[in-house]
């Protein structure tokens, strides 16, 4: 395991462990990190053995974190293609910490991203990357930190997400990872396995079950008005009657969709529950 200290100063010490089984990208990815102005320290691993020792380790900061009830480290940049334990195996080993890092992978591996951001990581960058890309990983990185620091709001448990935590779901587009933010997707319509988004900028096709968006979209306003379809609360402008059934209106006239009779009474249920008539 290696040490290596960024030369910038930064109230925050933002503390990186960078996993990674080759020599050359585990060197361009701490290198990467150095050169980030709000990274401060930055321990590395050749594999997730290695990687996961470090969470014991004596280091007297990581023992300080540690003592203060911080993970030891804040986030960890990892691989997924390595000898014997995974980066996802370890990966999940490093989310059920309590604290737990925030997870980022590093990879040129772009088919993981689904199980990735199930594992709640803020982050999948393809390899080759650039300074900025990775900058932007960093960002990511402060911003979870520092929504999880923020006051609880009424009703908020400590320690649970705050109100306006935008998830975001990867999409593969022509060999690269697209992150798409949950705030701009306004309904979603099943296709067998896979479900289809539709955002304010198109739609994209995922390898996400609609009943799994379903489960968890909930707390975020999303409602099932038919097995095929998933929409944002919100958007409902109208809920009428046609001539095959109840429909709600999205939007301006923007999308007219069908509601099963199952799911009728819910939804109203729910759209007077939000003060709204329908």
């Amino acid at each position: 395991m290696r040490l290596t200290v960024s030369a910038h100063e930064d109230t925050r010490k933002l503390v990186i462990l960078a996993v990674d089984d080759e020599p050359n990208g585990l060197d361009e990815l701490t290198h990467g990190l150095r050169g980030n102005p709000h990274v401060h320290l930055v321990f590395s691993a050749t594999d997730a053995s290695d990687a996961l020792r470090l969470f014991s380790h004596d280091h007297p900061e990581l023992v300080a974190r540690r003592a203060q009830g911080l993970p030891t480290v804040d986030a960890v940049f990892a691989d997924i293609d390595m000898p014997g334990l995974s980066g996802m195996e370890m990966s999940r080993v490093i989310a059920a910490m309590n604290p737990s890092p925030i997870l980022v992978f590093v990879t040129g591996h772009a088919e993981e991203a689904v199980n990735a951001f199930d594992l709640g990581a803020v982050d999948y960058v393809l390899k080759p990357f650039q300074q900025d890309r990775l900058d932007r990983s960093v960002s990511r990185v402060r911003e979870k930190l520092a929504a999880a620091a923020a006051p609880a709001q009424p009703g908020q448990r400590a320690g649970e997400p705050v109100k306006n935590d935008d998830e975001v779901i990867p999409v593969e587009l022509a060999g690269t990872t697209k992150l798409i933010p949950r705030s701009s997707v306004r309904w979603v319509e099943a296709q067998g396995d896979y479900a289809r988004l539709f955002t304010t900028e198109g739609s994209h096709l995922v390898r996400i079950p609609l009943a799994q968006l379903e489960e968890r979209w909930e707390k975020a306003g999303f409602v099932r008005i038919h097995r095929s379809f998933l929409v944002a609360l919100p958007l409902i402008t109208e809920l009428r009657m046609g001539q095959g059934g109840y429909q709600v209106v999205i939007g301006n006239e923007e999308k007219v969709l069908p509601v099963s009779r199952r799911h009728t009474r819910a939804l109203k249920d729910r759209l007077v529950g939000t003060g709204r008539g329908g």
